[in-house]
């Protein structure tokens, strides 16, 4: 999405000898920001200091009129400093926001916003990354409405479901007693839960390197007075005996969990009640009664 141009920049443009370049600004879901410009020597504006040492570029933006997509990639190098491997293993910049520039760099107050969108797939090879950039039309591209099926739509405590997890007993903090792969979590006479408690809800790792993160929680059982604890991937991220993460309760959508664990029925977003396929095929038989009535 591009921003109004500048005068400015545009006169300058059209004098035939530029001083211009580029700039990007990612912030990430968490509130990071990282700045950089394909200039020799650091820029700061638009409330950005951008860093001219990170080796950061772009390819070339496809961008159009109407509601097609725009797309572009960024290419850049790994390093402490600026993009680290790990924290785009653990997937801390996946959906960040991007914004990007075409700026004077001997005026920075001749800037234009060229660029608004999110990043997509990013990959790593040879101490390097692939960024893909996605304009802000892609979130026209996604389904949305109603879906009319017997399990609830919603998800455990956002605005639909409208349920507090931050009621007693449906969550715990709790520090790691044993893990295994950063998949298996164990911990001794930790009872306090039925079995399949936490099944479908969610691991948050609180504090250490991995802090931010969680996991879907795909199996909670009790082994031995132990408490086993499985996820269906590993958390991407060192999680260490002692560091503190928290359990939630998991939910499996059907009505009678929302009523009974939950006590949350007012605000099941599912339809219990819709026929099945059986019943919307069904045609009259000569040796079943067809009075009209109900089929179940």
């Amino acid at each position: 999405m591009s921003g109004t141009f500048n005068a400015a920049l545009a006169a300058h443009l059209e004098g035939g000898l530029t001083t211009v370049c580029h700039a990007w600004a990612i912030t990430r879901k968490d509130g990071e920001v990282f700045a950089f410009t394909d200039h020799d020597l650091p820029l700061r504006f638009a409330g950005f200091d951008f860093r001219a040492d990170t080796g950061l570029s772009a390819l070339a933006l496809a961008q159009s009129t109407g509601l097609s997509v725009d797309n572009s990639e960024a290419l850049g190098a790994l390093s402490d400093a600026s993009l680290r491997e790990d924290e785009i293993e653990q997937g801390r910049f996946d959906g960040a926001e991007i914004q990007a520039w075409l700026v004077n760099w001997a005026d920075t107050s001749q800037h234009w916003l060229n660029f608004r969108g999110h990043l997509g797939e990013l990959t790593r090879a040879g101490g390097g990354f692939r960024a893909e950039l996605r304009g802000l039309t892609e979130a026209l591209n996604r389904p949305l409405g109603r879906v009319y099926q017997k399990p609830c739509s919603a998800v455990l405590g956002d605005r639909t479901c409208r349920f507090n997890l931050a009621q007693e007993s449906y969550a715990q903090v709790i520090p790691v007693q044993t893990v295994e792969g950063t998949r298996r979590f164990i911990w001794q006479d930790f009872l306090a839960f039925d079995a399949d408690w936490f099944t479908r809800g969610r691991l948050e790792v609180l504090d250490g390197p991995a802090a931010g993160l969680w996991g879907t929680i795909k199996s909670d059982r009790v082994e031995n007075n132990a408490r086993v604890i499985e996820l269906w991937e590993p958390i991407r991220g060192a999680v260490g005996v002692g560091t503190q993460v928290r359990l939630v309760a998991g939910c499996d959508k059907r009505v009678e969990t929302c009523r009974l664990k939950f006590n949350n029925f007012d605000n099941f977003q599912g339809f219990p009640d819709l026929p099945n396929e059986d019943w919307v095929v069904s045609v009259p038989s000569s040796s079943n009664i067809n009075s009209g009535g109900s089929l179940r």
